[in-house]
């Protein structure tokens, strides 16, 4: 074969499965995008009654460490040194990324509530967010629940 019918060489694709195509790609944005804006398929049960809560400020130190103080009493809860708790300082900073990117301070505490159920919550009252944070592993949800007043999980 010489270089030019190399070049030359196309493949040959039906004008009907090439709208096929089209058509499954359209239908299935449309159909993401209904149940992002719609709420269709995602289940959304009650709540759970909270047993403990705690309202926490974060300040990140120049070394790198983080501060967890208990809000209003501005009492120390933990020092997160760097390179340790690296669940904690990952929700943390992600969470306090997205408040600043919201346009909102970082002086704001943020609540980490158990509930009755024994299910632990990080919530970010100023943005609204909140994440169940049993659903990335009972050793990371037990990383915070240890600063809550009892230090454990209830289950």
């Amino acid at each position: 074969m010489t270089r030019a019918s190399i070049e030359h060489d196309e493949v040959a694709v039906a004008k009907p499965a090439l709208i096929g195509a089209g058509v499954l790609i359209g239908f299935t944005l449309l159909a993401v995008g209904i149940g992002r804006t719609g709420g269709v398929g995602l289940a959304h049960g009650p709540e759970a009654p909270a047993v403990a809560s705690l309202a926490l400020i974060v300040e990140d130190r120049a070394d790198g460490a983080v501060l967890l103080r208990a809000a209003g009493s501005a009492a120390l809860l933990a020092t997160v040194e760097p390179g340790r708790d690296g669940f904690v300082r990952a929700t943390l900073r992600s969470f306090g990324q997205a408040r600043l990117r919201a346009g909102f301070t970082p002086e704001q505490p943020f609540r980490l509530t158990r509930h009755a159920d024994g299910t632990l919550t990080l919530t970010d009252e100023a943005t609204g967010r909140s994440t169940n944070l049993e659903a990335f592993g009972a050793q990371n949800a037990e990383a915070f629940a240890k600063l809550l007043p009892d230090g454990s999980i209830t289950r």
